[in-house]
């Protein structure tokens, strides 16, 4: 069976700290696929608020996310602070892609890879549009 690759970032623009909750386990009492989106989905909230935008307005438009793939390097426990980086990529003439790199706090052990495919997206109109000139964003 192939796997799935994530490419390799060399650095990340942002990094945020949030501790795994219950309701982010799953019946093997680890860390859940669903939760891992969930963190990367606030990891990335975060990450744009430090740049004065949201999901909805970035630069006039927004963002939806397209696909997204999860690689796990170990297990996440319930009460575990995590370390989540973040890095924004251009993909496109419409979109973008978001890698976060999820480890422990404390042993600094990979925990999981994760992007996000993301296009702009305008809301009212209900159609993808171009992407915007991101002057807060840095360079890759």
């Amino acid at each position: 069976m192939a796997r799935v690759t994530i490419e390799s970032i060399d650095s990340y623009e942002f990094e945020t700290t949030l501790e795994i909750r219950v309701s982010d386990l799953n019946y093997g009492n680890h860390l859940a696929n669903d939760s891992v989106l969930t963190l990367a989905h606030e990891a990335r909230l975060r990450y744009l608020a430090a740049l004065g935008y949201t999901e909805f307005d970035i630069e006039g438009v927004g963002l939806l996310q397209v696909d997204a793939a999860i690689l796990y390097r170990a297990q996440g426990k319930w009460g575990q602070k995590i370390k989540i980086e973040v890095a924004m990529r251009e993909a496109g003439k419409v979109g973008c892609d978001f890698f976060f790199l999820f480890t422990d706090l404390e042993t600094e052990g990979e925990i999981a890879q994760v992007k996000t495919g993301m296009v702009f997206f305008d809301y009212g109109k209900q159609k993808i549009c171009r992407s915007p000139n991101m002057k807060k964003l840095p360079k890759a």
